[in-house]
């Protein structure tokens, strides 16, 4: 009786084999890495439809109006952010509220304390600023990015560092802040004793923040510095928004959706998160930020649809200003940061919105 003969793979069989194998692997990576891409923009999304939830919490407790870090009738005190302050404590017998981060560690001592915001100090209490305090900067800051601070994270998770206000998208922001959602008594991460703070991946519209007259059309007058408007500071309520399901409220600051291989901007020369500055969620044609909308709703905005929306509202009209955010505020054409942007996106919507929480950021398709 014969022995049958072992037969192994021919080269042939084996490239035959290889080349399958990587014509699989060339098909699934993408596919796999769409998904994860997918599911970290769901992620975002369902960050924002909490954070909805917990802004008609707060307007609930506060007559309809919305989140807000200083006192509305602020611009009775002053001409100006510091008189104002300086005036507020002398007539009150005491400071205004301080801006609550959380509690953190004194290196000094090793003891406990409630934070406060310093640094960029009085800025950080207007929706934005126009004119910043003498010697502290904040020019283009203010409470639209301080989503989670204290007064507010009371009416979600309670603390400063939390996974629903940093975007899993946002490399540069979640690389710095990693460590510090596992403590919950330091709003800083272990290792910056330098105090500076990784700000929330979510910021609030700006403009819808003011007084609607503040960002008035310029049919009306146009921008208005809100230090000499009274009532300027008064948040105004919900049922402000005339067109609540194309007026922006709350989206991704940076640009996460759609990114070009590249994060950092160095327009920036001490960027926010270890030297890094994120590109803005206004500074490509390709941003698409993860949005939420004055009714409710979520859902990615482009920054072509935003322009493109703009554009038709210009077109219609003979007023050089005339558009869908405001080009007539203290930094003209340049709005929200333009002139830093990756290419030639021109867009300030959601952030200067005109006629603010009476506004509108894009139009029904």
């Amino acid at each position: 009786m014969s022995e049958r003969t072992r037969r192994g793979f021919t080269i042939i069989e084996l490239l035959v084999v290889v080349s399958v194998i990587a014509l699989l692997v060339g098909i699934l990576l993408p596919a796999i890495a769409k998904a994860r891409d997918q599911t970290k923009a769901a992620v975002s999304a369902a960050n924002l439809r909490q954070l909805g939830v917990a802004h008609g919490s707060y307007a609930a407790d506060w007559q309809d109006h919305q989140f807000t870090l200083i006192d509305d009738h602020m611009g009775d005190y002053g001409n100006d952010v510091t008189q104002a302050f300086a005036s507020y404590e002398t007539r009150n017998g005491l400071r205004h509220p301080p801006i609550l981060l959380g509690w953190a560690k004194k290196f000094s001592t090793g003891q406990y304390a409630l934070w406060e915001l310093g640094s960029p100090g009085l800025s950080a209490y207007q929706p934005i600023t126009f004119v910043p305090a003498s010697g502290t900067g904040g020019e283009r800051f203010g409470s639209f990015r301080l989503p989670n601070v204290k007064q507010f994270n009371q009416y979600t998770c309670g603390r400063f560092y939390h996974p629903m206000y940093y975007a899993p998208k946002g490399v540069a922001v979640t690389e710095f802040v990693k460590g510090a959602f596992e403590s919950p008594y330091e709003y800083r991460l272990k290792e910056q004793q330098d105090e500076r703070i990784a700000w929330s991946s979510y910021c609030m519209s700006a403009a819808a923040m003011f007084s609607p007259d503040i960002f008035r059309t310029s049919r009306s007058g146009g921008w208005q510095n809100p230090w000499i408007v009274g009532g300027a500071f008064r948040t105004p309520g919900y049922g402000q928004a005339l067109y609540p399901s194309l007026k922006t409220h709350v989206l991704e600051h940076n640009w996460l959706q759609n990114p070009q291989g590249t994060t950092c901007n160095p327009s920036f020369v001490d960027g926010t998160y270890g030297g890094c500055e994120p590109f803005y969620f206004n500074h490509a044609w390709e941003s698409s930020p993860m949005t939420l909308f004055y009714d409710g709703h979520v859902e990615g905005v482009g920054v072509r649809r935003a322009m493109r929306a703009d554009g038709r509202i210009r077109a219609q009209s003979d007023d050089p200003d005339a558009g869908l955010w405001s080009r007539d505020t203290a930094w003209g054409d340049d709005g929200y940061f333009i002139s830093l942007g990756y290419d030639q996106a021109n867009t300030s919507f959601h952030v200067l919105t005109t006629d603010g929480i009476r506004g509108r950021d894009v139009l029904s398709r």
